[in-house]
């Protein structure tokens, strides 16, 4: 299961449909077969406090991942963790990126559920193999892979 959280004050159009579409069709072409997880939209202060307090980075962001991989003990189900995007920030990137708020959340969602799978880009043959595996899923979803932010 996939779990929706929109902070309290925030004021959006999308839909739960494209948030969770983006993390089935991430845990689809990581061949994960069930797992759940929660997605969270919040606000700059509330990335820049996580940030703060659990990688000691003093800044806002535009998304967060929290890996848990725990087992839920009446389902069996891993937990994945949770993925949490400024939603602020978000429509700033698709402003200066011309492109709609809707494709720069799937980026988001896509890039943040591939953290909790493992995926890292701080070497460049990581980048690169998770800088590929974005590409096709942002493309299975109709979203230009020209998105993708360094």
């Amino acid at each position: 299961m996939i779990y929706i959280d929109v902070h309290p004050g925030l004021k959006t159009r999308l839909v739960s449909d494209l948030l969770e579409g983006a993390a089935r069709a991430t845990l689809r072409q990581q061949s994960v077969p069930e797992a759940d997880l929660t997605l969270v939209l919040a606000g700059d202060a509330r990335l820049r406090t996580l940030n703060r307090e659990y990688l000691e980075q003093d800044v806002t962001t535009d998304v967060l991942s929290f890996p848990s991989m725990e087992t839920d003990p009446d389902t069996g189900r891993r937990y994945l963790g949770d993925v949490v995007i400024s939603l602020p920030r978000a429509e700033s990137q698709a402003r200066a990126g011309k492109h709609p708020l809707e494709q720069e959340v799937q980026l988001l969602v896509v890039h943040g559920v591939l953290h909790l799978l493992g995926h890292d880009h701080a070497e460049a043959e990581d980048k690169k193999r998770m800088w590929t595996a974005q590409a096709e899923i942002l493309k299975s979803l109709g979203v230009p892979s020209t998105i993708i932010h360094e």
